[in-house]
């Protein structure tokens, strides 16, 4: 008796991995405007907190720190999972991916971030004089106004994030690549 083979089931359609597959890259993520502008925002934000916390800090400068640090390790969770396709993992936000990017990059990053950038801006200016020749004392002008700088471009690279992530939310695309 002649056995039949039964059809190939066709290949599965392309996206992120299964939730229950092996772990691997989802590499068109990590060469999507997205994931490219969360690359920036992980350094970026990486320079303004290290830059704050290797110096002496006072006052609203704690906020400041906190705010960078906050952001910082919420993007670093968002661009995990999205670099390894996880984020249906996540209870109830997994399934409104872009809505979490759209909210945490608009919100928490351009908000937080301004008010970081605003507050570091502020105490450099007020350090201004220690950068006079002749001044002998510790200055924390330059630091304080490289961690302005790295916190500005970090706010605007979320708001080219955000404005992505609403871009394709008006267009009706649910996927972040």
């Amino acid at each position: 008796m002649a056995r039949t083979v039964p059809p190939a089931a066709p290949p599965p359609p392309p996206g992120p991995p299964s939730a229950r597959g092996s772990l691997s890259l989802h590499r068109a993520y990590l060469r999507s405007p997205l994931g490219l502008l969360r690359l920036g925002q992980l350094t970026l934000g990486a320079a303004f907190w290290v830059t704050v916390a290797a110096h002496k800090y006072e006052g609203a400068a704690h906020f400041a720190l906190f705010a960078a640090v906050l952001v910082w390790l919420l993007t670093l969770a968002l661009f995990g999972l999205s670099l390894l396709g996880r984020w249906t993992l996540v209870p109830w936000l997994g399934s409104r991916w872009l809505l979490t990017n759209l909210v945490h990059d608009l919100a928490l990053g351009v908000g937080l971030y301004a008010a970081a950038t605003g507050i570091m801006g502020y105490k450099a200016g007020r350090k201004s004089y220690c950068n006079l020749p002749g001044y002998s004392q510790h200055c924390l002008y330059g630091a304080y106004l490289s961690a302005s700088i790295c916190g500005g471009i970090a706010a605007c690279l979320y708001l080219f994030s955000g404005l992505y992530c609403l871009s394709r939310r008006c267009r009706d695309q649910r996927d972040i690549i």
